[in-house]
């Protein structure tokens, strides 16, 4: 502490290159080995939230898309609307009001790793994933209308529909591969915000993961493993914006021409 800040600000870049984040002030572990342990949990929990809404929101999107204007747009929408409504921590609360009370079930109390306990870290994980992953919905199903209604007014779509070829085709093939690039842009910001933004839905049930050790760290004054947690979720999101960035060229030959 007795060096100049660009000193210690250069030692620290150091430790950082070697993977070294510090000692936990509370519990007097390195940092690098508490982000090992709960990093898989938030990263499951976030895989399974964003498959889930992928699987549930893109349908949605073009159904909306395909019948703009009619009874299954304005139901479509309205799911939308009331998943941004909703607070993730009221929606957390009610599916465990509503497992207690219909259906007579709660979810595990105590964690267990899925390469430990498949089936009761899939129960564990059941209602955390639904309460992220309906929030996740609207977004995801908003954007992809947006963007299939742009693309199913395009000159090409037109065409492809006047030499005869085949709704589902049309659909599938021409349309939906070019309105997936927003779409995809919008899942990558909402996994990589998940990473560290999950606090709320790990408080409430109880999983170990970055979020619930990032708030402890912050009540517990624990400055190492604070900085180190916001150290992976920034090295994390751009990780996620590259891969993303490839998933471009993926989807659209035209950028990987651009690029080259």
């Amino acid at each position: 502490l007795d060096a100049p800040l660009p000193l210690q600000y250069l030692r620290w870049l150091g430790d950082l290159a070697r993977l070294d984040l510090g000692v936990s002030l509370r519990s007097s572990l390195p940092v690098r080995e508490m982000l090992i342990q709960r990093v898989p949990v938030t990263m499951e929990l976030a895989v399974l939230s964003v498959l889930l809404s992928i699987v549930i929101a893109v349908p949605l999107g073009i159904v909306s898309a395909l019948f703009r204007n009619r009874s299954l747009d304005f139901i479509a929408r309205l799911f939308g609307l009331f998943g941004l409504s909703m607070p993730v921590f009221w929606l957390a609360a009610l599916l465990i009001l509503g497992g207690a009370s219909f259906l007579h079930w709660l979810p595990p109390v105590i964690y267990a790793p899925f390469w430990q306990a498949p089936l009761q870290n899939l129960k564990q994980m059941a209602f955390p994933t639904l309460a992220l992953a309906l929030s996740l919905v609207a977004v995801v199903m908003r954007m992809t209308r947006s963007s299939m209604l742009e693309v199913l007014g395009q000159d090409y779509i037109q065409t492809a529909r006047a030499k005869g070829a085949a709704e589902l085709t049309v659909v599938l093939r021409h349309a939906l591969k070019n309105a997936l690039i927003p779409v995809v842009t919008v899942v990558g910001v909402q996994f990589g915000y998940l990473l560290g933004g999950s606090v709320v839905v790990e408080q409430i049930f109880g999983l170990p993961g970055l979020g619930f050790m990032l708030l402890n760290a912050i009540y517990q004054r624990d400055y190492p493993v604070v900085q180190g947690a916001v150290v992976f979720v920034a090295l994390f999101f751009i990780l996620v914006n590259l891969v993303v960035d490839l998933v471009y060229g993926v989807l659209d030959p035209r950028v990987r021409y651009e690029s080259a």
